[in-house]
C-alpha cells in the first residue's frame, strides 16, 4: 500500500477537536497514491454509469441499476484500497448527528437560496427539470422517486467527500503544505468539480453550477469536515432535495389547477 502520511492534529477554525481524517494518520487503513488513483477510477466509473446514454430508453429497473452501480463502484475501489479500514467515511448515527444533518441542510437551504437570488439578479436560473418533473408523480411513483433519490445522493456524497479526501492526502503529500491548507484547498477544489458535473442538469449555465451548486457544496462537505461522518452530510443532503421534491409535488398541482 505504500508509505502512509501522516496528517497531524491541526484544526480550522470552527472545526470540533476529536477525529482527524481517515487513511492519512500513519495507521493501517492508510491508502498509498496507487490506491488513490484506483479510489478516482471507481469515482469516475460510477459517475459514468449513472449519466452515460444507453441505447435505449432508460426505466425504472435500468434507472435503479445505475443509482446502484453509482454507489457501489466508488465503494468498491475503496474496499479494495483500504481493505482494514475503508468503512472510515461512516460514523455512527445516533441523536446528535440527525440534529446535524438537520442544522447543516437549513444551512444550506438558506445559502442556496441567497446565493440563487444573487445569481438571478445578473442572469438567467435553470431548473432541475428532474425535481421540476416530481409535480407530475403520484403515489407509488412519488414514493420510489423519493427512494432513488436518497440512494442517489449517497453516491453524490461519495464522489465529491472520496476525491475530497484525495486532495488532503495527496495535497500534502506532494507539495509539502500543512494540514489545514489541504484541507481549504481540497474543500474548494471538489466544491467546483461537483459544481461542474451538473452542467448537463442545468443546460450548461456554468455561473450557477460553479457559484450556486458549489456554494451548497461547500456547506455539505463542511457537515462533513466538521463530522467526519458521511452519513451527516448525507442525510443534510437528503433532507434538502427531499424538502425541494416535496415543495414541487404539493405546489404544482395546485399551479396547474389555479
Amino acid at each position: 500500500m505504500g508509505s502512509p502520511v501522516v496528517i497531524s492534529g491541526e484544526r480550522l477554525p470552527f472545526e470540533p477537536q476529536g477525529r482527524d481524517f481517515p487513511f492519512a494518520r500513519g495507521a493501517p487503513d492508510a491508502i498509498s497514491t496507487r490506491g488513490w488513483l484506483l479510489v478516482m477510477a471507481g469515482v469516475a466509473t460510477g459517475f459514468v454509469a449513472l449519466v452515460v446514454p444507453l441505447l435505449f430508453a432508460d426505466n425504472a429497473l435500468t434507472g435503479w441499476l445505475r443509482v446502484l452501480l453509482f454507489v457501489g463502484l466508488p465503494l468498491l475501489a475503496l474496499r479494495i484500497a483500504s481493505p482494514s479500514g475503508w468503512t472510515a467515511i461512516f460514523g455512527k448515527v445516533g441523536l446528535r448527528e440527525v440534529k446535524l444533518m438537520f442544522a447543516f441542510a437549513l444551512l444550506n437551504m438558506v445559502v442556496s437560496l441567497a446565493v440563487g437570488v444573487a445569481v438571478k439578479v445578473f442572469g438567467t436560473v435553470t431548473a432541475n427539470a428532474a425535481v421540476a418533473g416530481a409535480g407530475q408523480l403520484g403515489g407509488a411513483q412519488l414514493a420510489g422517486f423519493f427512494a432513488k433519490v436518497g440512494v442517489q445522493l449517497l453516491g453524490e456524497e461519495l464522489i465529491t467527500i472520496l476525491p475530497f479526501l484525495a486532495i488532503v492526502v495527496l495535497c500534502g503529500k506532494l507539495t509539502g503544505i500543512g494540514r489545514n491548507a489541504a484541507v481549504v484547498v481540497a474543500w474548494l477544489v471538489s466544491a467546483v468539480a461537483f459544481g461542474l458535473i451538473h452542467l448537463p442538469t442545468y443546460v450548461w449555465n456554468l455561473v450557477q453550477c460553479v457559484v450556486v451548486i458549489g456554494s451548497a457544496r461547500l456547506v455539505l462537505t463542511w457537515a462533513y469536515i466538521w463530522s467526519k461522518n458521511i452519513w451527516v452530510s448525507t442525510g443534510a443532503h437528503i433532507i434538502n432535495d427531499w424538502t425541494l421534491i416535496a415543495t414541487t409535488a404539493v405546489l404544482a398541482p395546485l399551479a396547474t389547477s389555479a
